[in-house]
């Protein structure tokens, strides 16, 4: 469990005054800024305030900016870390290595006596030196002088601790994090967003709120994080500790760990944040301590991401590159890579300390110093500083190369970044200028733009850069047209590029690390089973439904789970809307012909989801006609939505994870998210899987489910019911998951709609036209049905899909969610009424009938199929049989004509016949072929088939 931290410990994690707007490198404000005034908080309403007698005033530690993300507003922008502000080393280093020592003391629980007041008096100390951290001439040589003694004093304080791990994270802490590391003398890794060749992911977790949201962990010897250990997290800032507790329990999943302390510079979280983290240390049996030099609380408007976004959106951008003719003339580059000893990546493991001992920082600062004209060198002056300039998430090392270089010339160290932020050149904002260009490293999201921000203010600019790009930089990714030299070549009069050699340990397949001993009896904690509020007939999440982490099989004996997918690059929904659990098949030619399709199905010689058919394109009276549809239903699906979405909440606590069956749950799984988060003000995440009859759910996505996120949390969302047959795989899939995984998932499949009266939670069960049943992959982030072909699917891989890009101009995705979310605030009162109801409602007392499995076997036999498989009730599986199979009727029950007017449009188009019944549980039902020959369209007669046909596996829209 989460222990009480000591004095001292509280003192760490304690805060202090607002922060200040960064320093530039040539004219900064000589105070900090307060947080509770200034740009940011004047147009946009967020306020930082300290709380506590933290060791280092916040104000004096960050500055706000505006990000470009629309997954959070505001950037702590911090003038400490050396990476969105040039910065004097001396002090980047000193506050690393404050923040180590309050890390070392935590560790030895040695907090309460005279070490802690020892901590807090060189602290103030440091605080000091901040508010001088622009001095010139001889002051500047006296604050080298004292923050030289200060790392004195601090390192005589620290025992040192050899057998902890400490992770920094990517990009902003990876710096960071190796001080700290050195500071307690221990091994050292930081999580990363490249995919270097040859690498094996040991662990993965998210940040959500992050521009680029997945981190891998890359060790090349994992049984450095021991079982039952202990593991320091470093991260520049806690705002909601969201991702330390993904990354808690995807460590703990893998390797339980006795303790994790949590290092940062400032922790600004709230109550509830803090209780949260306590809860998973009591939920694994583990404890958790945070430590920070600042402490205090962000204030959010409810609005802030609509009014961040507007307000940033009339602030400059970071400048794009431009050609120079000139520019060769002011870029030179520095070829190292025979000189000085390959770098081996902290991605990959480092024992302390690396950055100083490994790499031969004087040797380099020698090389630069004779690289740099004479007149350069004797002319720098304190205002006017040379900026080494590290890259992304190669911190650690660059900025041993500007606080060594710094004793020679004036120095200032920063880095380029990923993070598009908004820049405006004015004192009370933290970002004054910006330029962009393309990246020139191999990352998991593939190529994108890269900035560096800070390097001019006010007009001014540094007559030095020195870039140290990460070792192994191909030379020509830096040069030319677009590149980083060129964008510096605006900023800068000359550009230095110091090019080193990258250590060769290509990294091999993580071996698994040694099996975790038993924990002491007294640690191991029971979770509870999650129950619903009293308003709420849904299941509760399932008692027992995570097992202890040491009675789980070892996930890190498995290889690497893959990385889920998130739009842009895949799919048409933002990032934020839904990640996908599956392998890109961009380049596989998998559609065909329905006719051939069929053929294979209905003769065994082919499962539904080894190809796809060709995706229909809606002719302009049909997509009239879905347009119409989704205008006079939006009202109706937003309560539907409102409903299962409250009821979800209530069943998980009001913390779900949303896991959705793609494609057609996808929607409804982004609506639910927008409706948790805008209605309930629940941040609630959405991931989309695959699932697929007579396979069943994806168990690839399933454990990366279980690395990432608490299993009893998980609720798994589809759009509607037909006969249950995507029920009963459902449910059966997890029972096997359980036998060979020992992990238990809840089986209440929540969904929008319930005609076939086979699901636990619903929002309706009305039978009635859901407008994205209406359309295939222009309504489902122009993402194909789901793939399981094990000619292109490994062991390790999730399932596959394609995003069709090539679809974007009839794309109508958002457009249906976001008219959909629209319409929130229109029913709220009717989702209340519905959802107190829901308590006393008959139906849900009753639970689940199957008495569409009834119909569909009634069917069968009066129209002579013989094959439950072969007739697909309700509007949603009806356009499903008219969209992608040989479809032979389609029945429809007499009162709902005017509901189903896209299915008689489509039968119309596809020369179907169209049976009017007046008994019917469904609004219409679809019929495939029963027998089907190459060249059919399904519009013959009745008896094609005289005996029943062999079962053979059909759609997986079958639901």
């Amino acid at each position: 469990m989460s222990a009480s931290p000591g004095p001292v410990s509280e003192a760490v994690r304690s805060g202090a005054p607002a922060a200040a707007a960064p320093a530039a490198p040539s004219t900064p404000p000589a105070l900090p800024m307060s947080l509770e005034s200034g740009f940011v908080h004047d147009r946009v309403g967020i306020v930082v305030r300290s709380e506590g007698d933290g060791l280092v005033p916040v104000e004096l530690l960050v500055g706000l900016a505006l990000r470009r993300n629309p997954r959070r507003a505001h950037l702590l922008v911090s003038t400490v870390l050396a990476k969105h502000v040039p910065t004097v080393p001396g002090l980047a280093v000193v506050a690393g290595e404050l923040l180590g020592t309050a890390a070392d003391l935590a560790l030895a629980e040695g907090d309460a006596g005279a070490r802690g007041a020892e901590l807090r008096r060189l602290a103030g100390e440091f605080t000091r030196l901040l508010a001088e951290r622009e001095a010139e001439g001889e002051a500047r040589a006296r604050l080298r002088g004292d923050l030289a003694a200060l790392r004195g004093e601090l390192a005589a304080l620290r025992t040192g601790h050899p057998g902890v791990a400490t992770l920094g994270y990517a990009e902003t802490a990876t710096g960071l994090g190796r001080l700290v590391a050195d500071a307690l003398g221990s091994w050292y890794l930081h999580s990363t967003r490249h995919d270097p060749a040859g690498a094996v992911a040991f662990g993965a977790f998210e940040e959500a709120h992050s521009h680029a949201t997945s981190h891998r962990l890359l060790p090349t010897d994992p049984s450095r994080l021991r079982a039952g250990g202990t593991v320091v997290l470093v991260d520049d800032e806690l705002s909601t500790g969201a991702t330390v507790v993904d990354t808690v329990r995807d460590l703990h999943a893998r390797v339980p760990q006795e303790r994790f302390v949590v290092a940062a510079l400032v922790d600004l979280r709230g109550d509830d944040d803090r209780a949260a983290l306590d809860a998973v240390a009591r939920e694994l049996g583990t404890r958790v301590d945070v430590v920070a030099l600042g402490q205090g609380r962000v204030e959010l408007p409810a609005d802030v991401l609509t009014v961040g976004a507007d307000v940033a959106a009339g602030l400059g951008e970071a400048v794009p590159t431009l050609r120079r003719a000139s520019a060769a003339d002011a870029v030179a580059l520095l070829d190292l890579r025979d000189v000085v000893a390959p770098v081996r990546s902290e991605r990959f493991g480092v024992d302390a300390p690396a950055a100083t001992a490994d790499v031969d920082v004087r040797g380099v600062v020698a090389a630069v110093l004779d690289a740099l004209p004479a007149e350069l060198r004797e002319g720098v002056r304190g205002d006017d500083p040379v900026v080494v300039l590290g890259t992304e998430e190669f911190l650690s090392v660059p900025l041993a190369v500007a606080h060594e270089l710094d004793g020679h010339v004036p120095t200032r160290a920063s880095s380029t970044t990923r993070s598009p932020i908004a820049v405006l050149d004015r004192p009370d904002y933290a970002v004054a200028s910006g330029v962009t260009f393309r990246s020139h490293d191999v990352t998991l999201d593939g190529p994108g733009p890269r900035h560096a921000y800070n390097l001019s203010r006010a007009g001014a600019r540094p007559r030095v850069v020195v870039l140290m790009p990460e070792p192994g930089t191909d030379p020509a990714e830096l040069v030319g047209a677009g590149s980083v030299t060129e964008a510096l070549r605006e900023v800068a009069e000359h550009v230095l590029v110091v090019l080193l050699a990258a250590a060769d340990d290509a990294p091999a397949p993580a071996p698994a690390p040694a099996p975790a001993p038993a924990r002491p009896a007294d640690r191991l904690t029971e979770r509870s089973a999650v129950q619903p509020s009293p308003a709420s007939t849904a299941p509760a999440a399932p008692t027992g439904a995570s097992r202890p982490a040491d009675e789980l099989p070892e996930l890190a004996e498995r290889p690497g789970l893959p990385e889920p997918l998130v739009g842009p690059a895949f799919g048409s929904y933002d990032a934020d809307d839904v990640s996908w659990l599956l392998t890109d098949l961009g380049d596989a030619q998998l559609e065909a012909p329905a006719h051939e399709r069929e053929a294979t199905l209905q003769g065994g010689t082919a499962n539904y989801a080894e190809s796809l058919p060709i995706e229909y394109q809606p002719t302009p009276e049909y997509q009239a006609l879905y347009e119409e549809a989704l205008a006079r239903s939006a009202d109706r699906v937003a309560t539907a939505v409102g409903v299962v979405t409250d009821l979800v909440l209530a069943a998980r606590d009001q913390a779900p994870v949303l896991v959705s069956l793609a494609r057609a749950g996808t929607p409804v799984g982004v609506l639910m998210r927008r409706w948790a988060a805008r209605v309930r003000g629940v941040d609630a995440p959405h991931l989309t899987m695959s699932i697929v009859r007579g396979v069943g759910l994806d168990p690839v996505a399933l454990r990366w489910l279980v690395a990432h996120h608490d299993p009893a949390r998980v609720v798994f969302v589809d759009g509607w019911t037909g006969k249950g047959a995507i029920t009963r795989e459902l449910t059966e899939a997890l029972a096997r998951f359980e036998e060979t995984d020992g992990v238990r998932f809840g089986d209440d499949l929540a969904v929008l709609a319930d005609p076939g009266r086979c699901a636990s939670t619903w929002g309706t069960r009305d039978d009635f036209l859901i407008p994205s049943a209406c359309l295939n992959s222009t309504v489902s982030g122009l993402v194909s049905r789901t793939v399981y072909n094990r000619r292109l699917i490994g062991d390790h891989d999730f399932h596959g899909g394609k995003f069709y890009s090539e679809l974007a101009d009839t794309d109508v995705s958002r457009a249906f969610v976001d008219t959909v979310s629209a319409r929130f605030d229109a029913v709220v009162d009717e989702v209340d009424r519905r959802v107190a109801a829901a308590a006393t409602e008959p139906d849900r007392a009753a639970g689940p009938t199957w008495a569409g499995w009834e119909a569909v076997e009634r069917i069968s036999d009066e129209q002579g199929v013989h094959d439950v498989n072969l007739v697909k009730p309700g509007v949603g599986e009806t356009t499903r049989v008219l969209l992608r199979r040989v479809p032979w009727k389609v029945l429809v029950r007499a009162d709902a004509l005017d509901e189903v007017r896209h299915v008689l449009l489509l039968a119309e188009q596809r020369g179907v016949p169209v049976e009017v019944v007046d008994e019917l549980p469904y609004s219409c039902v679809g019929l495939i072929h029963p027998v089907h020959t190459a060249g059919a369209t399904g519009a013959d007669g009745r008896a094609v088939r005289a005996d029943p046909a062999p079962t053979a596996p059909t759609d997986g829209g079958a639901r």
